[in-house]
């Protein structure tokens, strides 16, 4: 009897020690920064591109560095666009998974026109900006606020001031949404937003890996708790978007298979302020913008000028 306690003690601890391993390598697979092979490489600017000009434009545009430091000790930078008739109105405009500011370029052109000042800043452990882990929006939801605070710094008392993300710069905005909220904040506009954490590397590691949440997720989970200092499961867009009362407008891509637009609908339901959703019919993740780049700007320009003046 006691050879078979001995032989079922190591066997456990030959799984717990096999899961945390599988939890450290998608650890680093999903929060680690760098290369990552289920994300296409960044395309090169075409003129075939449905929006090459607002890209061309904010590659041509003359821009000002801007730099905050967090809570927690990190500088992150962003780039300063002001708009071609001085203003109050500004856009801070959060990028998404392992990208950075330069690939957000069409959506400074778009608010540029509608005449904002633009605010672009690299997410923590994303381009010029600090940082050893990803914050899947959870750890940015407060660096993104304070980006608004240094807006009124600059900009003055009279801010008027839209947050707009895509992907997890959507998630992230709507989990800012349900932090204590600066008056100059007007509104928030976000396309193909994830409805937690948990629920896209859940999502994404039955699309990828094909593997249930079950034990792979939470294993993770407690690995990034312990790195990165919080759960998947509380960096929560649905929690935090019933706890907005700022308007929100969202958009997403019908055939969306990165965060697919289900979980969008969530969110809207989830939400308790002014709000509007346009599901873009055939548009793939985050791609509602280059398929219908008119109706885009219209939809947005539309709901924002309700609260923005």
């Amino acid at each position: 009897m006691k050879k078979f306690w001995i032989a079922l003690s190591a066997i456990i601890g030959v799984l717990v020690i096999g899961m945390f391993g599988a939890g450290m390598y998608f650890y680093h697979v999903a929060v680690v920064p760098g290369h990552k092979d289920f994300l296409a490489a960044t395309p090169t600017l075409k003129t075939s591109d449905p929006l090459y000009q607002q890209k061309k434009w904010f590659l041509d545009a003359k821009k000002s560095h801007w730099y905050e430091t967090t809570a927690d000790g990190l500088k992150l930078d962003a780039d300063y666009i002001p708009a071609a008739q001085k203003t109050n109105k500004t856009a801070v405009i959060a990028h998404g998974f392992m990208s950075r500011k330069e690939e957000m370029g069409a959506y400074a052109a778009m608010f540029h026109k509608m005449g904002y000042n633009v605010l672009l800043p690299d997410n923590r452990g994303h381009g010029d900006s600090q940082g050893n882990v990803i914050g899947f929006g959870w750890l940015d939801r407060k660096d993104y606020l304070q980006w608004a605070r240094q807006v009124v710094a600059k900009n003055g008392q009279n801010s008027e001031i839209v947050m707009f993300g895509i992907s997890m710069g959507a998630a992230g905005m709507v989990m800012a949404s349900g932090e204590q909220q600066l008056p100059q904040i007007k509104a928030y506009a976000v396309d193909s937003p994830y409805t937690s954490v948990e629920d896209e590397i859940t999502y994404e590691a039955k699309q990828q890996y094909n593997l249930p949440k079950y034990p792979l997720v939470p294993v993770t989970s407690l690995v990034t708790r312990i790195r990165a200092g919080y759960f998947f499961g509380e960096a929560s867009a649905v929690k935090q978007v019933r706890k907005n009362h700022k308007p929100i407008y969202f958009v997403t891509g019908t055939a969306d298979k990165f965060v697919p637009h289900y979980m969008t609908k969530k969110l809207y339901q989830a939400d308790h302020s002014p709000k509007e959703m346009w599901l873009v019919p055939g548009a793939a993740h985050v791609k509602s913008f280059s398929k219908q780049p008119v109706a885009y700007q219209q939809h947005l320009k539309q709901f924002l000028t309700k609260y923005v003046k």
